[in-house]
């Protein structure tokens, strides 16, 4: 059976509305909110979506979310579909179908010493998000996970989360492409706010090296060659972009020194663990070693390359990190 690899006008709606409120960029979310309402996406579902955001961004951002919604769907005076209301809540306790949803959703009992140690926060997941939001039917699991982790990209100290939405989601049918273009949907929206923390420029699109990388990057020499031995440009990628493994050569000294400005990324060695890398980190690279570099799925980075001054010096660029290699990471 065929699968869609790409998400539906919907979907791409749900991921960049979710990322915004998350973020709490209100002007952003009432931009998404406007696009999606315009495509003909219910006010119902953007209300269940923006409700739901309380359980993993907190109440004031979910308030001012729905209000940022309520403001909206009143200046356009009403003319946006409402979208069904969802079914009366099963009977019972919501802890109870809230644990037999949260079952279904991860494909296991959920279970270990957090929940041993502290019960409580076990039964407000169970009650209250797997069952007094996730009963609520007129928006699907697989809608609620996108969201999901497109808020979750968003919070900081989130990574384990984000990492078990995203096994989640998958188990409720996103494919491995579908959530890289939510993390790549997310990490868009938060373009103004990194272009705020690359004060070195993101400068022009790397055209000349383009062949050596998977995705864009952007070139802002900072030294003018013929003015200076020292060689220094701000290298910035988009989510997802990394350069091929490469070589710097040379024979004696030689190499490079990568200082990180903004953003997210990864460094990698041949034959080491990739090392994450975020501003202020300076890396390293000695000649003749084996490399790559390059953005978080989730996150645009930017670094300053310096060429340190070498003899017999020479570039030799290899194979792509391949899709499955970046994927572990």
């Amino acid at each position: 059976m065929k699968t869609n690899s790409s998400l539906t006008p919907m979907e791409q709606s749900v991921a960049a509305v979710s990322a915004a409120a998350a973020r709490g960029n209100y002007a952003a979310l009432k931009t998404a909110l406007a696009a999606g309402l315009d495509a003909g996406i219910p006010v119902n579902t953007y209300k269940e979506i923006l409700t739901q955001l309380y359980a993993y961004a907190g109440f004031p951002a979910a308030l001012n979310s729905l209000d940022t919604l309520r403001t909206l769907v009143a200046e356009r005076g009403g003319k946006d579909a409402e979208g069904a209301a969802p079914s009366p809540l099963p009977a019972g306790k919501s802890v109870d179908f809230g644990t037999e949803n949260q079952t279904k959703l991860t494909g296991r009992e959920v279970k270990g010493p957090l929940f041993d140690f502290a019960p409580a926060i076990d039964e407000y997941l169970k009650a209250h998000l797997f069952g007094d939001i996730f009963a609520r039917d007129n928006v699907d699991w697989k809608t609620r996970e996108i969201a999901t982790v497109a808020f979750l990209a968003q919070l900081p100290h989130a990574a384990p989360q984000l990492k078990s939405h995203i096994a989640i989601a998958k188990h409720n049918g996103v494919t491995d492409s579908q959530v890289d273009e939510i993390l790549k949907i997310a990490a868009v929206r938060d373009e103004s706010d990194f272009a705020k923390q690359n004060v070195f420029g993101k400068g022009n699109l790397n055209t000349a090296y383009a062949k050596y990388f998977i995705g864009d990057s952007y070139l802002n020499p900072l030294t003018n060659p013929q003015e200076t031995a020292l060689h220094m440009s701000n290298v910035t990628f988009e989510p997802a972009t990394r350069n091929n493994w490469h070589v710097h050569h040379a024979t004696a000294s030689g190499g490079r020194i990568l200082i990180c400005t903004a953003g997210e990324g990864w460094y990698q060695e041949w034959g080491k663990p990739a090392v994450s890398l975020t501003p202020g980190m300076v890396v390293t690279i000695p000649a003749n070693v084996k490399h790559w570099h390059g953005a978080k799925a989730d996150s645009w980075f930017s670094h300053i390359a310096i060429e340190v001054p070498g003899e017999n010096q020479s570039n030799e660029w290899l194979e792509p990190v391949s899709d499955e290699e970046y994927s572990k990471l």
